[in-house]
């Protein structure tokens, strides 16, 4: 009787809801399964946060609707939280917006300046929705393939002139999801430089800057001299503080995409619960030591895996920032199979690269989201098995 809209039938399946039938399917026969698809940190959210967010709770005065663009003291304490990790000062008012997670704003923003027919080039793999957007907004997806050879970086050089002739956005993602791949602040300048040449706004998730490891320390693009002109940077807090469920972050940069995205939400949502903002200024303004926890546990995950996975025979790089990690599947599998023979055989969710975008075949990501105890049984059932 009913059907759905053309945007929703163009969707592909969303990988995730994927994988949670099929480990639900496993689970069913009594199978114990380690999670290792969704990259859902499993820490709990520091203290001091949780406090601060029971006593806002409280407060009669954040009963009611927010702000569309959030609570000047929110965007305050990001801004002074980025001025001391980036080195760049922000103006609260004209250049941050506060977002109910940033999947939300990365969703939204498409539809303040895509029009139909309008081209947004995106990395593929990649998180799907940067296409998702985009294909909310009547635009056409433009994918640029991020291979190893070009250490996951997009080939900027070898965009046709008739798409960059369309082109709205260019959309980034480093540190990498899910290829865990970096980019120097060198990278970043070409792009601003690409983008000042073509007329390209970029639009840069920067959800992973804060899960580094080593000597590693990932730039912002606003680092980069020009890159306030053409530049949106979605920073979150879900990752960083291990806030996946309280829905907040902000995004920064050129005032008049801020003012677009802001516009977007003003006619769409409601703005993010006043209590969560306060939890989110007590995390950005207060003690960051638990980040730096975070990193030494998320850095002993990553060498359990990666030593695991080589003692095995995988090819497999060491990530310098992210909770992921990016290998490729054994000879004569593809990442569809490999994935299906972990569950199946072995009771461990991988998520299949291909599942990201095409370019993705032949790699499989693990998430570092379980303690390392799990992580070393993960790596003997693997190696029980007959690859």
């Amino acid at each position: 009787m009913f059907s759905f809209s053309e945007r929703l039938q163009k969707l592909p399946p969303y990988l995730f809801v994927e994988l949670d039938r099929m480990k639900a399917e496993v689970q069913a026969k009594g199978i114990d399964v380690i999670d290792l698809g969704v990259g859902d940190p499993d820490l709990p959210t520091p203290a001091h946060i949780v406090e601060a967010a029971v006593e806002a709770v409280k407060k009669p005065e954040n009963h009611h609707y927010p702000s569309s663009v959030g609570m000047l003291a929110f965007r305050e304490a990001a801004a002074s939280w980025f001025e001391k990790r980036f080195g760049i000062k922000l103006d609260p008012v004209k250049e941050i917006v506060t977002l109910i997670g940033s999947k939300e704003g990365i969703a939204h923003f498409p539809l303040a300046f895509v029009n139909p027919g309008d081209v947004v080039l995106v990395p593929t793999p990649a998180y799907p929705v940067y296409h998702i957007g985009t294909l909310f907004a009547g635009g056409e997806t433009f994918y640029l393939p991020l291979l190893p050879e070009n250490d996951f970086l997009p080939d900027l050089d070898n965009i046709p002139e008739n798409i960059l002739a369309r082109a709205k956005i260019l959309w980034l993602n480093y540190p990498n999801n899910p290829t865990a791949a970096v980019a120097s602040r060198d990278f970043f300048a070409k792009v601003v430089n690409f983008a000042h040449k073509n007329n390209l706004i970029v639009a840069h998730d920067a959800a992973y800057t804060e899960l580094y490891f080593d000597d590693f320390r990932p730039p912002s693009i606003l680092e980069v001299d020009g890159a306030r002109e053409v530049a949106i940077e979605f920073h979150s807090l879900s990752k960083t503080y291990c806030m996946t469920g309280w829905r907040i972050a902000f995004a920064v940069g050129n005032e008049t995409l801020i003012a677009g995205l802001t516009k977007v939400k003003n006619n769409i949502d409601s703005g993010a619960f006043q209590a969560v903002q306060e939890a989110g200024i007590a995390a950005l303004s207060g003690d960051q030591s638990c980040v730096e926890e975070f990193r030494q546990i998320f850095r002993e995950r990553r060498d359990v895996v990666i030593k695991g996975l080589k003692d095995l025979g995988f090819e497999v790089e060491s990530p310098k920032a992210t909770f992921y990690v990016w290998a490729k599947v054994p000879q004569g599998y593809t990442s569809t199979n490999f994935a299906a023979k972990l569950l199946q055989e072995a009771g461990i969710v991988v998520t299949p690269g291909n599942g990201f975008g095409e370019p993705g075949e032949g790699f499989f990501r693990i998430a570092l989201t379980v303690d390392k105890n799990r992580l070393q049984e993960a790596l003997e059932r693997i190696a029980s098995l007959k690859l």
